[in-house]
């Protein structure tokens, strides 16, 4: 039998995969502007193979949980890995949109394989009960800490190379996740757990609960809105005359901040009830987004408010997944989250995609912009009834 890590050898390893996973992802917004203009493309057509990427990702993400859940998570993570590699390869090597759509398309797959649901799913099963919420804050601050990290990484490569060799340095980059694949070996749910709930039955239950729909339905407006940012946001501020330095930094800053949240979500949500804190961080968006149109543009606004925007960014992610683990258990809570996690990709491709569409169209997003404060508040309402208790069966465990 494949020897299993341990829980700080998984809370580490998961961390920092994620750091390179979600780091490098989001540098791919600083790519807008020089690819399209070099390849004589519009916005929509890079915006669309990041959504492509985006939906493939979470429509991938439960059939990579179930087999992590099944079989255990460094075969999904090494797999993941390489893929990742070679979507970065592909985009340094294009030509035209054909190219870019290849590349997404194997980093939606990438992702789905060493994303957030099956680094969260080892991770919560790993974690003691008392520290799951913490864990899973923790986990998912490092791929804020990548973030925070990649972003100058990749606008130093800009700046020293063109986007063709900035991208392929990127791609050399995520090989790191190879060795780290290694300490999450073994982790599959136990088999005492499986033969005690199958898959199928765990489905159902999850299928026929209205706090399943509400937490799926939510979690789409969380995709929506950090990947419109994530995508647009560096082209909207060079729009505006700022340099290419705002917009790099202003999402670094978005990470480094969401250091914060990620963390302090994580703590919170051992102490308070999930489902109020996840509507207050829908809330807390909207009201940073109205804040940010109705202030003057310049260098110090976009930096104040994409380190307010950081600290409800991923947040959303440990109360989310812990949510799932809190009502349905953790013995299948990659396959769970990842089917909550599609609605959140399905989100991340209108969020790009539209946005894309929208500038192409008007010449502007402020449509877009409209869309993320109207739909933060939608969100807030639909966590406030959201049933939290734990399931008949998990509380007659003991």
């Amino acid at each position: 039998m494949e020897r299993k890590s341990s829980y700080l050898t998984i809370l580490i390893c998961g961390s920092l995969v994620l750091t390179v996973m979600m780091g490098l992802r989001q540098t791919l917004g600083l790519f807008l502007k020089p690819m399209t203009i070099d390849l004589g493309v519009g916005r929509e057509v890079f915006a669309f193979g990041l959504a492509v990427s985006n939906l493939l990702w979470g429509a991938a993400g439960p059939f990579a949980g179930a087999v992590a859940d099944k079989f255990g998570t460094s075969r999904a993570v090494l797999i993941g890995g390489l893929l990742y590699a070679g979507g970065f390869w592909a985009l340094s090597n294009a030509q035209d949109g054909t190219l870019i759509l290849v590349g997404n398309t194997l980093q939606g797959l990438a992702m789905a394989g060493a994303g957030f649901s099956i680094i969260l799913g080892a991770v919560g099963r790993a974690a003691p009960p008392e520290k799951r919420s913490l864990a899973l804050g923790i986990v998912a601050a490092g791929g804020s800490f990548g973030q925070f990290a990649c972003m100058p990484y990749a606008q130093v490569l800009l700046d020293m190379l063109d986007w063709r060799g900035a991208l392929f340095a990127i791609a050399l980059s995520a090989l790191a996740i190879l060795p780290l694949a290694y300490g999450l070996r073994g982790l599959a749910a136990p088999a005492a757990a499986q033969s005690q709930q199958t898959l199928g039955a765990a489905l159902k239950e999850a299928m026929g609960h209205s706090g399943f729909w509400l937490l799926t339905i939510g979690f789409f407006v969380c995709g929506f809105q950090v990947v419109f940012v994530g995508v647009h946001l560096p082209a909207y501020v060079a729009d505006k005359g700022l340099p290419g330095w705002v917009g790099a930094w202003s999402l670094a800053l978005v990470g480094l901040f969401n250091i914060v949240g990620t963390y302090t979500a994580g703590v919170l949500g051992q102490l308070r009830r999930k489902k109020y804190l996840l509507a207050g961080i829908y809330i807390g968006r909207s009201l940073v987004f109205i804040v940010f149109l109705l202030t003057p543009i310049s260098e110090a606004s976009v930096m104040i408010f994409a380190s307010a925007l950081g600290l409800f960014w991923l947040s959303t992610v440990p109360l989310t997944s812990g949510l799932v683990a809190q009502i349905f258990g953790t013995t299948y809570m990659s396959t769970l989250y990842g089917i909550v996690f599609f609605s959140h990709q399905i989100g991340s491709f209108m969020g790009a995609w539209l946005g894309g569409k929208v500038y192409d169209m008007y010449g502007s997003y402020d449509v877009v912009w409209g869309l993320c404060v109207a739909t933060g508040f939608i969100a807030a309402a639909l966590h406030w009834p959201l049933r939290d208790a734990p399931q008949p069966r998990l509380a007659a465990a003991g």
